[in-house]
């Protein structure tokens, strides 16, 4: 997004990562916790954008070895130490030729159900995991470490995936949700987009950072989850 080296990012970020440990911010427990839903989150993220993408005749993913599950295929380094430090973060974005598209669709509609795609797998993600939580939190009697340890990987898990869902949802370029709105605006609206978007992107990190409003839209979705899983077990257990 920004001429900045990676070296550069890695100091800033380590920097961020201490400031976060050294103030409570962030604890390391808590981020070492964060590393398997961080993994997982982002490599079925990247994967259901390849996958869709394929289907739909685009074999750009595949020509890549994008098509996979190999976590090393998928995750960027620095998106993936944002995420566990920040709370934000990104994978490697899976590159996608639109003239490829098998014509069933346009072309925006084409690119808006690959943007969607990594979401809703996200979504999906923390809703199962969300059921072997409290499987898990039902039929563990006495808490142990071990058992302390499964209940907070698998509550990251689904933390972090309905985090990374909400996130990319935002229509800011170079964001998922920014894709998925361009199909359903005009040509001046995506230019206006398009020519500001460096200018809403520090916008987009400063309100993210410094406020909570993801909080609350991660909140308000793990809620609204917990509610269907509660109504699930209620019905059949």
């Amino acid at each position: 997004m920004f001429n900045i080296d990676k070296r550069t990012m890695y100091i800033v970020l380590g920097l961020i990562l201490l400031i976060n440990v050294l103030t409570g911010g962030r604890s390391l427990e808590g981020m070492i916790y964060a590393l398997p839903g961080v993994i997982i989150a982002m490599t079925f993220h990247e994967f259901a954008h390849a996958y869709v993408a394929t289907k739909l005749g685009d074999d750009t993913p595949r020509i890549q070895g994008r098509l996979n599950l190999n976590p090393l295929s998928h995750i960027d380094p620095i998106g993936m130490i944002c995420l566990i430090v920040v709370g934000f973060g990104w994978g490697r974005p899976v590159e996608i030729t639109p003239r490829n598209f098998d014509g069933k669709y346009s072309i925006s509609k084409a690119e808006a159900m690959v943007a969607a795609a990594g979401p809703i797998m996200n979504f999906i993600l923390a809703f199962v995991f969300l059921i072997i939580f409290k499987i898990a939190e039902i039929n563990i009697g006495q808490v142990t470490t071990q058992t302390y340890i499964i209940l907070k990987i698998l509550g990251g898990i689904v933390s972090i995936n309905v985090g990374l869902g909400v996130f990319n949802l935002i229509p800011i370029h170079p964001l998922d949700g920014a894709k998925i709105l361009n199909h359903f605006i005009g040509y001046r609206a995506k230019e206006w987009l398009l020519n500001n978007q460096y200018i809403l992107t520090i916008i987009l990190f400063i309100v993210v950072y410094y406020t909570n409003v993801m909080a609350y839209l991660i909140n308000y979705v793990l809620n609204g989850m917990s509610w269907l899983v509660d109504l699930i077990f209620g019905l059949f257990i």
